[in-house]
């Protein structure tokens, strides 16, 4: 059995390589890239209009690693007694090593629900939330978070710009290859990667192991018609690959 990892360049390489070192074949198929947002330029001014004790929220690491970039180019630096809260451990550690203050994270799930349910957000009434994000993705935060009456703006630091692939002779390699199981990171990765697979190859495609992070993107991949799905609990690679050390032979 081969491994098909689809999430974006470093971290499917560096999965890849994991799992190869363990004895477990794998491939790394990129469907995006992530790139610098169009409207990081606003960053400053968004942090600027802050005041303390409001929120800076950061929805993955890319979103913090855009932003810490961009920061240190201008001159500028991450605001002081701001509420610092992440998606999950890895987003969590490098926005607290970029910001150098403490940051909180959901324990156990890593998505917007837990992140929701963190009781720093339970009262945030007329306080500014300022969320780093990637272009396009869920609203669900955003959403939340004006219901409980705060004021909530989004700084899109990184861009997800899928890649043009052509999936026949995809499909053809990777059925050479023994591919029987995928590691999809993102119900936005999922649809792309499904759109993509001709209609003749759909049924060898959905009999593959499916690996996702959350329920909401198994819950996605049944509807699409995918047979063989696995909840990881995580979209970090760490957990990814002691999940997949365990569960592919």
């Amino acid at each position: 059995m081969t491994v098909l990892i689809t999430r974006p360049a470093p971290e499917c390489d560096q999965l890849v390589a994991q799992l190869n070192q363990v004895g477990i074949s794998a491939i790394a198929q990129p469907l995006l890239e992530v790139k610098q947002g169009k409207y990081i330029n606003r960053l400053i001014e968004q942090i600027q209009q802050l005041q303390p004790d409001d929120y800076i929220i950061a929805v993955s690491y890319h979103a913090v690693r855009f932003a810490a970039d961009y920061l240190i180019s201008q001159g500028a630096e991450w605001p002081k007694n701001m509420h610092y809260i992440a998606v999950g451990d890895k987003t969590a550690a490098a926005l607290a090593k970029a910001c150098q203050q403490p940051v909180s994270s959901p324990e156990g799930r890593h998505d917007s629900e837990a992140l929701l349910a963190l009781p720093e957000l339970a009262n945030i009434r007329q306080r500014k939330v300022l969320i780093l994000r990637g272009n396009g993705g869920r609203e669900l935060i955003y959403q939340a978070l004006t219901a409980r009456h705060a004021q909530v703006s989004y700084c899109e630091t990184y861009q997800r710009c899928w890649l043009a692939l052509d999936a026949t002779p995809l499909v053809q390699q990777w059925q050479q290859q023994h591919i029987q199981a995928l590691v999809v990171t993102s119900s936005e990765q999922l649809i792309y990667l499904t759109g993509l697979i001709p209609t003749k190859s759909l049924t060898w495609f959905y009999n593959c192991h499916l690996f996702v992070p959350s329920q909401r993107v198994a819950d996605q991949a049944s509807t699409l018609g995918y047979r063989h799905i696995s909840t990881v609990g995580s979209a970090a690679n760490q957990a990814l690959f002691t999940f997949l050390k365990s569960n592919v032979s």
